[in-house]
């Protein structure tokens, strides 16, 4: 091919020279990319608030409600709400939808791309929101536009994560990927505002209003996906090596011919062809498997890793914090001591938002491990004073109105705790820890795994603090439970969570293989994938020549 740059897959065994500089694409890049926590945030924030919106629990129970003075008619203020079991599906049922898309999109990921699958995501996800807008009391249409967006969501949240992690550059990737969970803060954030500005609309606009917004974010993501380059990783597991070349140069903002680009590519190569010899290619139930291939003794097994993304993904969920930003709005009212419960949760979910970008430099500066440790360590204090004060001074009984605010200073203390820690780097986790060929699937199980708990979650926690025939009513007493399952989240991080900062995807892998998790923070690479795999070229880069001419993209 006349004038074409010709790609010999030799690398460089120098470590220093196997990644472009950062450069401003690629923060543009990953935080466009970015973008699709919105999703995420948006619909965990909306429903909150439209669970205890007047005419939303008129519709569908049809107690009535004055707005004049804003007391509910013949029944008690704490017990004008919706039943726990419709709360526990209205709310539930999205979970259910992102876990079965979760685990699809990994193979549609694999099959079509990172870009295609994103963007199917958003229009399924466009399908259910007409099906939720379009219902009037009708609980099964509104159900099944919730399943239909959450499989959209499903897609969206798995993709994301994979596609940042593999085009971020090493030097800001926990950074970079931590910038998903602040867009998911920001859609919460924006969620609260707009239910919190049609709350006391009689009329189908209080709902509909903010079920609507969401069909802006779809509309963004989904354009943008257009513009954006694919991911050069997926091209090389495609053995498209020409086209990753060229996704490579412009997600490293490099021309096409730099040497960096030819070492990095040469090191995503040799790095796949080595774990293509441990995780050979098999039939299509035999890709699955590999996941769960592997001993648990061993660090860098498929089944250690799995279990590593899943577990991480488990524990995250069972910090409860999903608690305060799926019935937040409902429990506040609840607990007959907050004069304005709809102000309040627009309050953590500030908290929330402004937490976040801490992340930002702390992940790259003290590393996963510390903000995980340190983060469960500050929510176990910090709820079990929530719980503590709750059934003591905080009780309605007690008339306490400084108990009351001491409750909602801790539980925003440990929305802080969660929000700059384990919330950004649970993500972060799972798109480091899984190697190229089983990536798309691991990272879709994890996935699914913190969706399942999700679910889980919203299924049950309805019937733990809710006060109607059934319920447990446990009231602030919920604190002690997610208290203590918050031992256990920092307990998995201490052991089990490896030090991830400041290495490739692909020394990552090499880590894994040498080290624990406890000692990972000091371990260092020593030689590149290309050195290992013979594929150093010497000083006149003219090693190894298996060459590829460029194709053009279809």
């Amino acid at each position: 091919m006349v004038g074409a740059v010709v790609y010999p897959l030799s690398g460089t065994a120098d470590l220093s020279r196997i990644e472009a500089p950062v450069t401003f694409k690629a923060y543009l890049l990953c935080g466009f990319a970015a973008f699709g926590g919105i999703f995420f945030g948006y619909d965990t924030g909306w429903m909150s608030g439209v669970l205890g919106m007047p005419y939303f629990i008129t519709l569908y129970t049809g107690l009535q409600y004055n707005y004049k003075t804003g007391e509910p008619v013949d029944v008690p203020k704490t017990e004008f709400g919706l039943p726990s079991s419709q709360k526990s599906l209205m709310t539930s049922i999205l979970s259910c939808g992102t876990f079965f898309g979760a685990l699809i999109a990994g193979d549609v990921a694999d099959f079509l791309g990172r870009r295609p699958t994103i963007i199917i995501g958003c229009l399924v996800f466009c399908v259910g929101c007409i099906l939720e807008i379009i219902s009037t009391n009708q609980e099964v249409l509104f159900v099944m536009g919730r399943l239909v967006s959450g499989v959209g969501v499903g897609f969206i949240s798995a993709v994301i994560i994979l596609y940042m992690a593999e085009v971020a550059p090493r030097k800001v990737r926990g950074a970079l990927v931590s910038g998903y969970q602040f867009c998911i803060t920001l859609g919460i954030l924006l969620a609260n505002c707009v239910t919190y500005a049609s709350s006391n609309r009689n009329d189908t606009g209080s709902y509909r209003i903010p079920v609507g917004v969401q069909f802006l974010w779809a509309i963004i993501l989904g354009i943008g996906l257009f513009i954006l380059p694919e991911s050069p990783r997926y091209y090389v597991m495609k053995g498209k090596i020409d086209l990753a070349a060229r996704s490579l140069s412009q997600v490293r903002g490099q021309p096409l011919d730099s040497d960096y680009i030819k070492d990095e590519l040469a090191e995503i190569v040799a790095n796949h062809e080595y774990e293509m010899q441990i995780i050979p290619q098999t039939s299509y139930i035999g890709s699955w498997i590999a996941c769960f291939q592997g001993s648990l003794r061993k660090g860098n097994s498929n089944l250690r890793r799995t279990l590593l993304g899943s577990g991480m993904q488990m524990m995250q969920q069972l910090t409860g914090i999903n608690f305060i930003f799926y019935f937040g709005t409902t429990f506040f009212q609840q607990l007959g001591t907050i004069q304005n419960p709809f102000f309040i949760s627009l309050v953590t979910t500030l908290v929330n938002v402004l937490s976040t970008p801490i992340s930002f430099i702390a992940v790259e500066k003290l590393g996963r491990r510390v903000l995980l440790n340190w983060g469960g360590v500050g929510m176990v204090i910090t709820q079990f004073i929530v719980a503590i004060v709750g059934v003591t001074e905080g009780r309605p009984e007690a008339q306490n109105d400084a108990a009351v605010k001491v409750m909602i200073a801790f539980i925003c203390i440990y929305i802080f705790c969660f929000a700059s820690t384990w919330g950004p780097v649970g993500w972060v986790i799972i798109g480091e820890c899984f190697p190229l060929p089983i990536r798309s699937r691991g990272v879709g199980i994890s996935t699914a795994c913190n969706w399942f708990w999700n679910c889980i979650i919203a299924v049950i926690t309805p019937y733990m603090v809710g006060n109607t025939p059934g319920s447990a009513n446990l009231g602030p007493r919920v604190f002690f439970i997610w208290g203590s399952l918050c031992i256990g989240s920092t307990l998995f991080a201490y052991f089990l969570v490896p030090e991830m900062k400041g290495l490739t995807l692909e020394q990552i892998d090499t880590m894994m293989e040498e080290t624990t998790p406890r000692k990972s923070r000091s371990w260092k690479p020593t030689s590149t994938f290309a050195a290992q795999m013979g594929r150093v070229r010497d000083e006149k880069g003219s090693a190894n020549q298996q060459e590829f001419a460029p194709e053009s993209e279809p």
